[in-house]
């Protein structure tokens, strides 16, 4: 397999080779150098695609920018048009790289995705009584990107930016309707590896995904947390791509099967709102 260079790890400068790490002849502690340096190589990265957002081009302008040599300047430059951060054309130079534009709009749809959401997340806790979090798909977790606190005295240990599992919780589930039974079987075993305890066996789990892509919401029967149920259901755009999902939770006292089943009208009429916010339609187009 290809090994890429990162800028975390580029051996002659992440070593702290030609770094001001301290006076000579005062080696830092054994652990420190290596940590201080990399970290010095992250913000020396930044710095150089800071410089040439605004508007160094070539190796010489942004040597002088940076006040670094031109060796030191170029690896770093070219790890970052490696992994996409920078663009190199020649007769041309740098640009700022596709994976900025990537990472920018994965920033401001979770940021608009929060602002828009707030609101029908403090309407939904206000009626049901109940906690509700809102969450997204960071890489294989769902990222908690709001929550707001019911009126029970309840405490759902729960916080903003926490990652959980997708199997075991409402929002993980909801964030998961559209996928394939195949991923389905995927996400089941990496994280049987990582939580081995989950009292739900893969046969029982797959079969009320199924139910539950059916009906278009999920639930969590005290799976994550004991003696806290929830319901969940997707938020989609206007290309009907799941882009979120929110929860309803409470301690299982005041969440019995009937209850449940009560919510998740309120539920999903709240997702259609939030969705149709980023021109969701549940028309069929013409």
């Amino acid at each position: 397999m290809k090994q890429t260079t990162s800028i975390y790890n580029l051996p002659d400068i992440a070593s702290g080779a030609g770094l001001d790490d301290g006076p000579p002849g005062r080696p830092l502690a054994r652990g420190l150098g290596k940590t201080l340096a990399g970290a010095q190589t992250l913000v020396r990265g930044l710095d150089v695609m800071t410089a040439v957002a605004h508007g160094a081009r070539n190796l010489p302008e942004l040597s002088e920018a940076l006040g670094l040599t031109r060796s030191t300047t170029h690896r770093l430059a070219t790890t970052l048009v490696e992994q996409r951060f920078l663009n190199f054309t020649p007769r041309v130079g740098y640009s700022l790289g596709p994976k900025l534009l990537e990472l920018g709009h994965l920033a401001s749809r979770q940021m608009n995705l929060a602002r828009i959401a707030h609101d029908y997340l403090v309407q939904l806790a206000a009626e049901t009584g109940d906690t509700v979090h809102l969450g997204i798909l960071d890489g294989d977790r769902a990222l908690y990107l709001d929550k707001v606190q019911g009126s029970r005295r309840i405490e759902v240990s729960s916080r903003i930016g926490e990652r959980q599992p997708l199997r075991s919780t409402g929002i993980g589930k909801a964030l998961l309707l559209d996928e394939t039974e195949k991923n389905l079987r995927d996400v089941y075993k990496r994280e049987q590896d990582t939580w081995p305890n989950y009292r739900v066996d893969q046969t029982l789990w797959l079969e009320r995904m199924r139910g539950y892509t059916q009906r278009g919401f999920a639930y969590d029967l005290e799976e994550n947390e004991d003696r806290i149920r929830c319901v969940a259901a997707p938020i989609r755009d206007a290309a009907s791509q799941i882009i979120g999902s929110i929860s309803v939770s409470s301690a299982a006292q005041y969440m019995d099967d009937a209850r449940m089943e009560s919510l998740t009208g309120q539920v999903l009429r709240t997702v259609r709102a939030i969705s149709a916010e980023f021109g969701w339609s549940d028309k069929p187009s013409k």
